[in-house]
């Protein structure tokens, strides 16, 4: 093998993580302490964390998919990291590239109890695109959609494919989130999403027809007109 060709791969290597370090605002002597800081909040170990935050790492460390510290610690359900986090000051509100917030992912993995120290922090419940309350109605969970709804979260917000919380609700067949949804006055019954179907309709789509007929009920008491809804069997 050629001398050159010798160098390059561990030419490569440390110019990656040289790159890397840049890139997430460490300096190479730190490069250690960065992937430590990861992985303390990701599995939980707070006691490292708070150490290498003491020691100068920004609490708002990101992935390599844009996953702040705090972020990680929230997906996994980690409240003591968490708390200890929001003590060091980290933004609360910062998103991934994906654009999942912490509390998105807390309230996607349903841990209550960290979605309650991030509202209380002031975690933001409305954004474009999906919304912390549009993963409650995805998954089905009731407590969090009333915490979020008291929180000032939009009945209405529509995510990247036009759908509503109520939507989403329907289509999966939680009729106890439909429920707790057509509670509130302005919930638009008559929205479309980006197929053109409305909540009632998404529902039926999917054999979820007892939802479909709250629905359809709660539009007839507000003196609205239920849509015809035509499905292709091939």
């Amino acid at each position: 093998m050629h001398k050159s060709e010798r160098f390059s791969r561990p030419a490569l290597r440390m110019l990656l993580a040289a790159s890397a370090c840049v890139l997430f605002g460490v300096t190479p002597a730190r490069a250690g302490s960065y992937e430590d800081a990861l992985s303390s909040a990701r599995l939980g170990d707070t006691s490292q964390l708070v150490g290498l935050l003491e020691r100068g790492i920004d609490p708002d460390t990101v992935d390599a998919q844009g996953n702040t510290l705090l972020i990680l610690a929230a997906r996994e359900g980690q409240l003591p990291t968490v708390e200890a986090l929001l003590k060091h000051r980290a933004a609360v509100g910062k998103r991934n590239l994906a654009g999942d917030s912490a509390l998105m992912l807390a309230v996607l993995a349903g841990h209550d109890r960290v979605v309650d120290t991030l509202l209380k922090a002031g975690a933001p419940v409305n954004q474009d695109g999906w919304t912390p309350l549009h993963y409650a109605a995805f998954e089905g969970r009731l407590a969090l959609v009333d915490k979020l709804l008291a929180a000032g979260a939009d009945v209405n917000a529509l995510a990247p494919n036009k759908s509503t919380p109520l939507m989403i609700a329907a289509r999966n067949g939680h009729i106890e989130v439909v429920r707790r949804l057509l509670k509130l006055r302005q919930v638009d019954l008559d929205l479309v999403n980006d197929a053109g179907l409305t909540a009632d309709n998404w529902a039926l789509q999917n054999s979820n027809s007892d939802i479909a007929d709250l629905i359809r009920a709660e539009r007839r008491r507000r003196g609205g007109k239920n849509p015809s809804i035509t499905i292709e069997i091939e």
